[in-house]
């Protein structure tokens, strides 16, 4: 348990002034008998801190020693290496005089670093929890960069921590500030070092080819020294009281355009800590003239991602499929995304755009892209039904070619024909079809009415379709003859009657 100064100088005052206790001051004040053993022991007022021997005296030459050696080490760590070396005392008791002789660390100094304006920046991420957006749960991060001469804040948030919108953070902040400071301060963080062995560093080559394009340095804080951008950190947690807490938005463009007007107006109030007569705004106007002029185009940030097309026309993209024309299907193709648009890329060629989706599981289609697709598949079917009409019914080419001259249409012209060629067969198909070229008539209602003249004429009903082969090749339907005694049977009856 954490002792307040005020309980511990209450704990002293009811000792030593009032006498009471140990177990006395214990109960009365709601604390645990060894909290109240601690708070003496550590100002040597405990009785247990006088000249009375104790189990533990022929352990402490040791126990100093290993503390000097390991003044970090844990207590329990300690217990166990003193019993086994012949040590009966309770492990409480232990504790407690491992507190009174544990080295107390040195307090470290630190130097306060002075900037000249507009010669730094800092930056780093903020967890802000998740958002909800459709069926996805997004992590919603704060890039921040704070200038550290006149402390100009720069706060954006952004669905993930991925390298692309880390340099986006940049590339924003950048604009904010019309400017941009001649070295940023980052930590350890992987979109801007990928490895670090000592003082040998491999940054991120696309936060290289950014500072390149904007001409500024970037250069990392020591390993484990938060102190070292300590501006930064400081801002985080003015953001997150100042302006992130009980805010209200309704997606994060909302909270994005907030955090704009905040930055421009409420951040910039402050007193300014390099001048107490001026306010952060005053003192960044000082600090602009002293940072790096804009390049004439920002750098170009995109998420660029490999993918490969599948059987179906569509891209996969962080959690979504994007549709794309259906010659490239079995193809790997790149996948290009703004926080606006996605584009889908064959080498220098753009096959396909969408709007993004930061949901996941959704289908986003270009209409041209389905319906494309759709008409390949119905030409695909005509042109095979039409082959195999031409395979057995010879007349048919011709048939088909002045049928085309007159502007028939063709897919629904094969339709009917493969349709009475299975009612009628082949042979009928063509005597009909002779006769309607003979007599000029190419339509498919002198066809049918041919085909059923021709039947009736030869004392047949009309031919039943065969509904169960709709769909199906007649080579894939297995029939099982029934047997016809039944039927010799019921003749048999007939005639007894």
């Amino acid at each position: 348990m954490t002792v307040t100064p005020e309980i511990e100088a209450e704990i002293i005052r009811l000792f030593h002034a009032e006498h009471w206790p140990r177990g006395t001051i214990a109960s009365q004040l709601g604390l645990h008998h060894s909290t109240v053993r601690r708070v003496l022991d550590k100002n040597g007022l405990s009785p247990k801190c006088g000249t009375k021997p104790s189990k533990v005296d022929p352990y402490l030459p040791f126990i100093l020693q290993t503390l000097e050696k390991f003044p970090k080490l844990h207590a329990s760590r300690l217990h166990k290496m003193v019993r086994e070396r012949g040590y009966k005392g309770s492990e409480s008791y232990f504790r407690l005089i491992i507190a009174r002789i544990r080295p107390t660390p040195k307090a470290e100094a630190y130097l306060r670093l002075a900037t000249l304006p507009g010669e730094q920046a800092q930056v780093d991420w903020g967890h802000f929890g998740k958002l909800q957006i459709g069926n996805a749960e997004r992590r919603l991060l704060a890039f921040v960069m704070v200038l550290s001469w006149s402390r100009r804040i720069f706060l954006r948030f952004y669905l993930g921590d991925a390298t692309a919108n880390f340099l986006r953070g940049h590339v924003d902040a950048f604009d904010h500030f019309q400017r941009i400071p001649r070295e940023i301060l980052y930590d350890n963080l992987k979109s801007a070092v990928i490895e670090r062995v000592d003082s040998a560093i491999r940054f991120n080559p696309e936060l290289l080819n950014l500072a390149a394009h904007y001409r500024f340095s970037a250069k990392p804080v020591p390993v484990a020294r938060p102190t070292s951008k300590g501006r930064v950190e400081r801002a985080i947690q003015y953001v997150r009281g100042a302006f992130f807490a009980a805010r209200e938005f309704a997606d994060i463009t909302d909270l994005n355009n907030q955090a704009a007007i905040w930055c421009q107006q409420e951040a910039t109030e402050r007193r300014s800590l390099v001048d107490k007569d001026v306010t952060v705004a005053g003192a960044f106007e000082k600090e602009q003239f002293s940072m790096l002029q804009l390049p004439e185009a920002p750098y170009p940030v995109y998420d660029r991602q490999p993918v490969q097309i599948a059987k179906t026309p569509y891209a996969r993209f962080d959690g979504n499929d994007y549709s794309v024309p259906a010659k490239f299907v079995r193809r790997s193709l790149l996948a290009e995304a703004t926080l606006e648009v996605v584009r889908i890329v064959d080498g220098a060629v753009v096959i396909a755009e969408h709007v993004r989706s930061f949901d996941k599981g959704r289908l986003i289609e270009n209409a041209t892209h389905i319906e494309a697709l759709a008409a390949q598949k119905r030409n695909g079917n005509q042109a095979r039904g039409m082959n195999r009409i031409l395979n057995v019914v010879p007349s048919s080419k011709t048939f088909f070619k002045l049928a085309a001259e007159r502007g028939h249409n063709m897919g629904r012209l094969t339709q009917l024909l493969l349709t009475v060629l299975d009612l009628y067969g082949s042979s009928e198909l063509e005597a009909a079809l002779c006769e309607n070229l003979a007599s000029g008539r190419i339509h498919s209602a002198a066809i049918q009415t041919t085909l059923e003249r021709r039947r009736a004429a030869r004392g047949l009903p009309p031919p039943v379709p065969l509904t169960f082969l709709k769909g199906r090749r007649p080579e894939e339907v297995s029939i099982v003859p029934n047997s016809l005694d039944s039927y010799d049977r019921l003749l048999a009856v007939e005639d007894d009657q």
